[in-house]
This record gives structure tokens, C-alpha cells and sequence, in this order.
């Protein structure tokens, strides 16, 4: 029998303020107000006619970065009602990937998926098929941070990786200066965030981060 590159246990980190933990798969740790979430490259797999690089275990990744870090960052979302004036939730408001070289993911995909507790994709997107959101990393190191969504072909994908049309929610950034949303380090460009706002309007999409249980991050490397 072989043995699964899913088999191995994910090492997860904490902010400070957190009262619980959750079970960490796939660069995926506990939801708290600002979380912090553990992950390593590993794995490549050959899908199709591209090669598909996913978040996992504590192995030593053959994919494109060895080492990166998953930030996502809540902030309440009221939901007032007769019963209960105060009623709200934290909903999920940013994913950010920390600490990516894009001197070797340079021109690959990045897709980013949250799944709830049951196993299931979360819908992050404005229709009930958006389960995946991606944007694709300049094959050149930019030299400034790039805040325009267009040029980074952000865009939602199904759970199976197919383009959805329509209009986007959400807006993303990719930043080689200032500092890490994950540990204030330096930004460069071995050392980028890429950052996913789900819906800046809180209009739309509002997932309530309790739902959230697990996170991925994936590279594919069929850019074109």
C-alpha cells in the first residue's frame, strides 16, 4: 500500500487572544479575530495539462516554496434582530498569504479555498459555485506593490477549477514592501504578501468564521 501525501499532521500557530483550536489540514489552522495559520508546499501532482501544487503536512516541499503562512483577518458583522438587537457574527474579511518567494512562483497560479466543518468548500464568491478564489503572480518580481485586481487576474473559480463570469465581489493585493500581515517582517520579494479581500463592501459575501475550519493554498503552474 502507499502511504497518502495528505497523511502527515500540519504543526498550527495561534494568535494570542484565541480561546480554541481547531484541527489544521492543508496550510490550515484555528479561526480567532486575527489568526495566524501554519503551512509548507509539498506535494506536486500532474492534473490535466498543468501541474497542481497544494498546501500540506510538515514535508519538505518540491513545489514552488517551501515555507509560507496563511492570515485571515475577521471583523463583526451585525445582524440585528427583534429578538436580539446585539445579534451578529465575525465574518471572514481577508485571506493573506505570507512569506512567498516570488522569485520561484513567479507566473503561477495561487488559489486560495475554506472549508467548514463537515468537509465541505465554502462558497467565497458571489454565486453559489464560487469555491476558489485565484490570482495569477507576475512572472516578473515587481518592484512596488500592485493593489489593481485586473492585473493580477483575480477571479472565482468552481471547486473543480473552472473560470466563473460575472461581476467580482472581492479584491486582492500583492505586496513586496512595508511589512508581513502575518509577523511584521520585512516585505521583498522572497517575502511577499498576496492578499484576498473576500468583499470589502461586507455586502455580498460575509462568512461567519466560525463556519471556517480549514484553509488551502495551491500554486498551478499553467499560467497561460
Amino acid at each position: 500500500m502507499l502511504d497518502s501525501p495528505l497523511s502527515s499532521n500540519v504543526k498550527s500557530r495561534r494568535s494570542s487572544g484565541s480561546n480554541s483550536r481547531k484541527k489544521v489540514i492543508l496550510g490550515v489552522a484555528a479561526v480567532s479575530v486575527v489568526p495566524f495559520l501554519l503551512s509548507t508546499f509539498a506535494a506536486s501532482v500532474t492534473i490535466g495539462s498543468g501541474s497542481l501544487e497544494f498546501g500540506q503536512g510538515s514535508q519538505q516541499a518540491i513545489a514552488c516554496d517551501q515555507n509560507v503562512f496563511i492570515a485571515l483577518g475577521e471583523e463583526w458583522h451585525a445582524n440585528p434582530s427583534s429578538e436580539d438587537t446585539s445579534n451578529g457574527f465575525f465574518r471572514v474579511r481577508t485571506a493573506t498569504i505570507s512569506n512567498l518567494n516570488l522569485e520561484t512562483c513567479g507566473g503561477r497560479k495561487l488559489r486560495l479555498r475554506m472549508i467548514d466543518g463537515s468537509s465541505a468548500e465554502l462558497v467565497i464568491g458571489t454565486s453559489p459555485e464560487a469555491k476558489v478564489m485565484q490570482v495569477i503572480l507576475p512572472s516578473t518580481v515587481p518592484t512596488s506593490n500592485i493593489t489593481d485586481s485586473t492585473s493580477l487576474g483575480l477571479a472565482y473559480l468552481t471547486g473543480e477549477g473552472q473560470p466563473i463570469s460575472g461581476v467580482l465581489a472581492a479584491n486582492a493585493n500583492l505586496n513586496v514592501s512595508g511589512v508581513s500581515v502575518y509577523d511584521g517582517s520585512s516585505l521583498s520579494a522572497t517575502n511577499a504578501d498576496v492578499m484576498f479581500y473576500l468583499d470589502p463592501s461586507a455586502q455580498q459575501v460575509n462568512i461567519n468564521g466560525e463556519n471556517v475550519r480549514r484553509a488551502t493554498v495551491e500554486t498551478v503552474n499553467n499560467p497561460k
